[in-house]
Order: structure tokens, then sequence, then C-alpha cells
């Protein structure tokens, strides 16, 4: 598939959410605004906090909290960072047109990016979900970042689903047999849920108690997350419910008439884009939505006639439970000092690596399907 904007290579968003970001941006756990900007080249980027061991493996986290005088001195771990790309879409945003060199160099020397590190964030690596151009403009992108004196590191996980089945029997089918039987137990729960469709643009989001629930059940969502770096505002999805144009749908979960769940997808050219999730805690783990919502998008997908499900990021393992294929991003870093930049090349290794989880969960996961999988 294509990106979903002209503008840019590698948006697979609608690209009002990109303008809904800049207007919008989110806020850290201190409730600091991060400060999103458009660049000369019209690069989106963002300033914020961000905490350097968010992604290290476990030991290191271990030895760096361990040193001498470590609670004084931690702040110094959060520096102020500029981050090329923004956090509502999968990829950096890559103008098309622009040369990957000036490009870089650009963002070495915009004003936004004179902070203690800098850092163009997902990267694709080859990804299918994305056409020649956008994958060859990465590369490019990437190589010039390594000449410029960044350094590559492992990014997340992108999930995604072809839809090259006929109906989801048909993707059950292709599971083992022990995780079929587990999964259509836990789809047992729609059973007892009034599930419905709303677009986005659509007059209950006029009402602001109604925004103010789905902001609620956000926020649950967020408040259970291992990482915490951006807190999405309520202005934010003010904007986004109420955006008729970018061709958003809204799925509600309700149990008895109470708001237990909602996922918010975008139909972009050939694809389904899964971007946000609220819920109800405990109601909806008793209700398996993680697992029904799931099946739902992809029936969703099939009704539109299109060709893959994009799933996100977090929560890589059971995703691969269901199904999910995966495509890799790297990050290219640059802190500012010297120093820093040998340190980081020394122990780039030690930053966590979702495809090291995945391939770990790969080799336990058929052992384990009798056991069953419990959802976020």
């Amino acid at each position: 598939m294509s990106g979903a904007d002209g503008t840019y290579h590698a948006l697979l968003e609608p690209p009002v959410l990109v303008r809904h970001f800049l207007a919008h941006p989110p806020v850290d756990d201190f409730d600091v605004a991060f400060r999103a900007t458009l660049l000369p080249s019209g690069t989106p980027a963002f300033v914020a906090r961000f905490d350097l061991l968010t992604t290290a493996d476990d030991e290191l986290r271990r030895r760096v909290s361990r040193l001498p005088l470590f609670r004084w001195w931690s702040r110094l771990l959060r520096p102020r960072t500029c981050f090329v790309g923004t956090t509502v879409s999968e990829y950096a945003l890559l103008p098309r047109g622009a040369d990957a060199g000036a490009l870089v160099r650009e963002w070495r020397t915009a004003p936004a990016a004179r902070q203690p590190f800098l850092i163009v964030k997902d990267l694709p690596q080859e990804s299918p979900l994305l056409d020649q151009a956008s994958n060859a403009a990465a590369r490019d992108v990437a190589r010039a970042c390594e000449r410029e004196g960044f350094v590559l590191l492992e990014g997340q996980a992108l999930a995604w689903v072809p839809i090259d089945f006929e109906s989801t029997d048909d993707y059950l089918a292709r599971l083992s047999s022990g995780r079929r039987k587990d999964i259509r137990r836990k789809l047992r729960a729609r059973a007892e849920l009034e599930i419905a469709e709303i677009p986005t643009g659509d007059a209950c989001f006029a009402e602001a108690a109604v925004r103010e629930e789905f902001y609620a059940r956000y926020l649950e969502v967020y408040a259970q997350s291992e990482i915490h770096f951006d807190r999405l505002t309520r202005e934010f999805f003010d904007a986004v419910l109420q955006d008729a144009s970018s061709g958003g749908i809204v799925v509600t979960y309700r149990h008895r008439g109470e708001l237990i769940g909602w996922n918010l997808c975008f139909v972009v050219g050939d694809a389904l884009v899964d971007k946000y999730v609220g819920f109800r805690y405990p109601a909806a783990r008793e209700h398996n939505l993680y697992f029904v919502s799931w099946m739902h998008n992809l029936d969703i997908a099939l009704r539109h006639d299109l060709c893959c499900y994009v799933a996100g990021w977090t929560d890589p393992e059971i995703k691969s439970y269901l199904g999910a294929r995966f495509t890799f991003t790297r990050h290219a870093v640059r802190p500012r000092s010297r120093l820093l930049r040998a340190l980081l090349q020394r122990i780039a290794g030690r930053f966590e690596s979702d495809r090291g989880r995945l391939e770990g969960s790969a080799q336990t996961t058929e052992t384990d399907d009798d056991a069953g999988a419990a959802g976020p």
C-alpha cells in the first residue's frame, strides 16, 4: 500500500490527524505540553523531555539505578529532546521530493533541534505497508543520518494482518488448535455486549459529556501502560472525534448500557489503521475486549474489502498470539555531546528491541497454546 497523503512518504494515517497533533500536542506525566512544530521542509517535529532509559533493557536499568546518588542525578536522564516525527503517526514523515542529506542537515540545525538530544523516530525498515518510494526514502534518510553522526537503534514492531482470507472463521482456522480453542472461548463474551460503529463527526460527539466519557476510558488505558511518554489531551480527542473528514470509525462496546470500551480506527486507502482505544477496567478484561475488538476490526476490514489491518505498536506478544505479522523500525539518535555519542555507540545493543522479544515468545507460543493468553 502507499501513503495516505501526497505531502509525505510513509504516512499511513489521515493527514488531518497530524494537523490535530500540531494544534493539540500531548503532555508528559508532569502536565508539561510538548512543543510541536513544522520544520522549514514541512517535517513535523516536537520537543519534550525524554527518559533515556525508557527502552533500555532491564539489566541496564537496574545497573544505572544502583549507581551512587542516583536519586539526586537521575533527572539528568530526562533531557529535553527534539523528536523528528509525531506521536500520532506510525512512521517518521518524510517530505516527498526532498533530498535526504539536505533533510538531515536541516533537522540538525533547525532551532527546535538545538536540544541535548535529537531523535528521528520510527524510520521504517522495508515496510510491506509502504510503497517502494517511501521505503527508498527511509533508506536514504537512515544513511544520511549515519553520515551526520546519528546512531541507529532498533525500534518497535508494528503489527499488521494481511486480509487474505474470506472470513474470520477462515482466519482462525490458520492458527494452532490450542489458540483457536482459546480465542473462540474468549469470543463468547460477544453475546453479552452491544457493539456499534459510529463515524467520527457523528452528532453524539457534539455533547461534551459523551467526549468526556470517551476520554476517561482512554486515560484508564494510559494509566495501566508500562511506558508513559505522551498523554494525548482532551482537546486532541475533542477535535478528532468531531472531525467527519477523517474517515474514522469509532467502535463502541457496551455491557448493560455501560460503555466498557471503544476503539478508533481509520479507513485510509486500502487499509484499516487502528489508532486508539479506551477501556473500563476490570469490565474490559472480564469481557475479553482485546480479543473481541481484534476480531471485530478484522470483520470491518473484510466488509470494506481492504487489503490489510494495521494494528499498532503495543503488546507485540499478544498480537503475535492473535496471528499478527510484524514490520520493524529504527530510531536515529544524535546526542549533541561527542562523548555521549561515543558512549551510545558502545551500548546501542542494550536498548530493548521488539524483534528479540518476539523471537523469544515465538519459541514458546505453541507449547503455551493450551494455557491460553491474557489480554491487556
